[in-house]
C-alpha cells in the first residue's frame, strides 16, 4: 500500500501497537496501522470519513472502529499510558475555543449535552488542557465555550499527579484554585486581576513558559477536525483531542529515538 503523507511512521507503530487492545478470540480484525493511518488522514485534514481515499480501505470501517472504539475508551486510554510515563517537573494549564460546525450544533432541545454552549464566537466548545515542562499534553477537558476557566481547572488537574509549579494566566486567578493546589503540594503561579487590591505576581521567566500550553494548542489544531469540531458527541470529539495528542507524543518519542 502507498504510503499517505499522514501515515504512521515505523517507530510511531512500534510504540502505539502495544497500547491497542487486542483482537477477541477466533476474530480476524481489519489491519489496525491501515485503520490507524485512515483516522489520521481525516483528523488532519478534515475531510468526510466519505472521502477517505481507497487506500485505506472502505470508510465505513474505518468510521466504524473510530466511534466504536470512542465508546469504549480506547482512544482516551491510549493517550493516557502515553501521558504517563512520566511525571512532570512543571504543569501549565489553559484553555482553547474551538467553532462548533453547523452539523455539531445539531442537538435537540432538552437532549444530551454535548459540551457545546454560546459564547463570543457562537457556537461553540471549550478546550482545557495541562500539559508538562516540554509542552507535551497531559490532560484535557472540554467543556460548553462559556464555562469558566478558574472553575474548571480543579476538574482538570483533580487526581493528576500534581507538579511542583503550576502556571496559568490571569483568567485562573482565584483565591480557591490556589489554596486548591497548596493543599495539595503544589504551588500555582496565577498573576492576580488587575482590578484587586493586593497585587500578585509571576516572575516573568517562568510566566513565559505560558507559550508552552499555547504551542500545544496552536500544533492541535493543525488537525483540522479539532480546529473546528465537526462530531455531534463530545466524546467522539474527546476521542479526536486524543488521537490528535497520541500523535504529539509519538512524534516526540520518535525525535528523541
Amino acid at each position: 500500500m502507498q504510503a499517505g503523507h499522514y501515515d504512521l511512521s515505523e517507530v510511531e507503530w512500534s510504540i502505539i501497537e502495544p497500547l491497542l487492545p487486542p483482537a477477541p478470540p477466533g476474530k480476524q480484525r481489519v489491519d489496525d496501522r491501515r485503520v490507524l493511518n485512515g483516522i489520521f488522514w481525516v483528523l488532519r485534514t478534515g475531510s468526510p470519513w466519505r472521502d477517505l481515499p481507497a487506500r485505506y480501505g472502505p470508510s465505513t470501517t474505518v468510521y466504524n472502529r473510530f466511534n466504536r472504539w470512542a465508546k469504549r475508551g480506547v482512544w482516551l486510554a491510549v493517550f493516557e499510558a502515553l501521558a504517563q510515563e512520566e511525571p512532570a517537573a512543571l504543569q501549565l494549564i489553559d484553555s482553547s475555543i474551538v467553532k462548533a460546525h453547523q452539523h455539531a450544533a445539531g442537538r435537540k432541545k432538552g437532549g444530551p449535552d454535548h459540551a457545546i454552549g454560546r459564547s463570543r464566537g457562537g457556537l461553540t466548545t471549550k478546550l482545557h488542557a495541562v500539559v508538562n515542562e516540554r509542552g507535551l499534553p497531559i490532560r484535557f477537558v472540554i467543556t460548553a465555550g462559556q464555562a469558566s476557566d478558574k472553575t474548571t481547572a480543579p476538574i482538570l488537574l483533580d487526581g493528576l499527579p500534581l507538579a511542583p509549579d503550576i502556571v496559568a494566566d490571569r483568567g485562573y486567578s482565584a483565591k480557591a484554585l490556589i489554596e486548591w493546589c497548596a493543599a495539595r503540594g503544589a504551588t500555582a503561579h496565577i498573576p492576580s486581576q488587575r482590578n484587586v487590591r493586593v497585587m500578585r505576581t509571576v516572575a516573568p521567566p517562568l510566566y513565559r513558559l505560558r507559550n508552552l500550553v499555547e504551542r500545544y494548542f496552536n500544533k492541535l489544531k493543525h488537525f483540522r477536525r479539532i480546529a473546528t469540531r465537526f462530531d455531534k458527541l463530545a466524546r467522539n470529539f474527546m476521542a479526536a483531542v486524543a488521537l490528535a495528542s497520541t500523535r504529539l507524543w509519538l512524534r516526540h518519542h520518535e525525535s528523541t529515538t
